[in-house]
């Protein structure tokens, strides 16, 4: 009732200004979405140029450079013996397509010559090239391959599977979370906790293995091999209709196990936040002033518990673009996760920074929408 009526108070006050009371506000909000947007700016350049720090200064990527000319040249050193030429002459070839291996990857240079052009060049949005051939062969195609155009094949994949199936658990949740919270101690709540509680216990990649053996292998009603999805995403607008079709054959189990696994926590986590605002005096006072139910939960509630809630899901939604290393590698499915692991596997240094510079725009997107969306939602932020 207080924060009501503070908030009446407030608005009174800024109306009783007339215009310049409603600019001065204006400005005020104005000035700090602005200030947050630089700072969520200054943090992407950060993470970015830390990364690439990260990668270079501590040997990663030199380590696993190494390793693959190691067994590039223990596979020319192979043909030249087959082909039974001299050991002195082939020592020599050998010698020199090493160094030549060394020149092409950098490794003759030391590493911030090889790491931070590719973190500065990737703030402009120039991302390079892929440059190893088990992160293109999850993106399905061959080198040469750009590592924006392996990020806007891949990504696709990773919305159907875990984006578009964490926004149903959004849906859901919003809808459930402050109703389950209303009946406290109701069967229906006591039912909540319970699936949440199990659902927390029990790791997604974990139920994605029961689930590919029980309906794929078990019923056969269900794919055992997803990375067939490719060619139907990929010619889409060939036949959109049918391709749908075959798409939701391949996407169904995944989206429905991830929705399963985490409609628990979510569903927790929403309910937790409606427990406190249910609990308020002022929705106290407009249940015993006879206010229909309803009424009372969408207007009381829904809009008190509106800012929290949207945290949860917008941000969650932003962090699944990031795809799910071991869920994708149990499903077989070629989405961000198993681009994010080819890439660290294979030391892809432009590919782990253009992903990384692009997971991390999108939870800043995301943060940002969040800034306008609490203005919006709740008025005494403006003030």
């Amino acid at each position: 009732m207080l924060s009501f009526g503070v908030a009446r108070v407030l608005r009174g006050t800024a109306s009783s200004h007339g215009a310049p009371g409603f600019l001065m506000a204006s400005s005020r909000v104005a000035s700090v979405l602005v200030k947050r947007g630089i700072f969520l700016f200054v943090a992407l350049v950060l993470i970015v140029v830390l990364a690439a720090v990260i990668i270079g200064a501590t040997g990663y990527d030199k380590k696993v450079l190494q390793a693959i000319i190691e067994g590039q040249v223990r596979a020319y050193k192979q043909s030249l013996q087959q082909k039974g030429l001299p050991a002195e002459r082939i020592n020599a070839l050998v010698e020199n397509y090493t160094k030549t291996l060394e020149h092409i990857y950098g490794l003759d240079r030391p590493w911030y010559y090889r790491v931070l052009p590719l973190a500065f060049r990737t703030l402009t949005l120039d991302l390079g090239n892929v440059t190893q051939n088990q992160v293109a062969e999850v993106v399905g195609e061959q080198l040469p391959l750009r590592v924006s155009t392996a990020i806007l094949e891949v990504l696709p994949r990773t919305i159907i599977m875990i984006t578009i199936a964490e926004l149903v658990c959004g849906i859901i949740v919003l809808f459930m979370g402050p109703l389950i919270a209303y009946r406290r101690g109701s069967l229906i709540d006591k039912a909540a906790i319970t699936y949440a509680a199990i659902m927390n216990a029990l790791p997604v990649w974990w139920l994605g293995l029961i689930a590919v053996f029980f309906f794929g292998y078990y019923l056969h009603i269900a794919p055992t091999r997803y990375r067939d999805v490719i060619y139907y995403i990929n010619n889409f607008w060939s036949s959109p209709l049918h391709n749908l079709v075959e798409i939701a054959k391949y996407a169904w189990l995944p989206m429905v196990i991830v929705i399963i696994s985490f409609l628990g926590s979510w569903l927790y986590g929403v309910r937790a936040i409606a427990l406190r605002v249910v609990g308020e005096d002022y929705v106290a006072v407009a249940r015993a002033k006879g206010l229909p139910e309803n009424l009372v939960i969408r207007r009381y509630v829904l809009r008190v518990i509106a800012g929290p809630a949207l945290t949860i899901v917008i941000l969650g939604l932003a962090g699944s673009l990031g795809g799910f290393i071991i869920t994708e590698s149990v499903f077989g499915w070629p989405g961000m996760g198993s681009l994010y692991y080819a890439a660290i596997m294979s030391g892809d240094s432009a590919t782990i920074l253009g992903l990384i510079y692009v997971t991390t725009l999108v939870y800043i997107v995301a943060r940002f929408i969040l800034e306008v969306l609490y203005v919006w939602l709740d008025p005494r932020v403006k003030f």
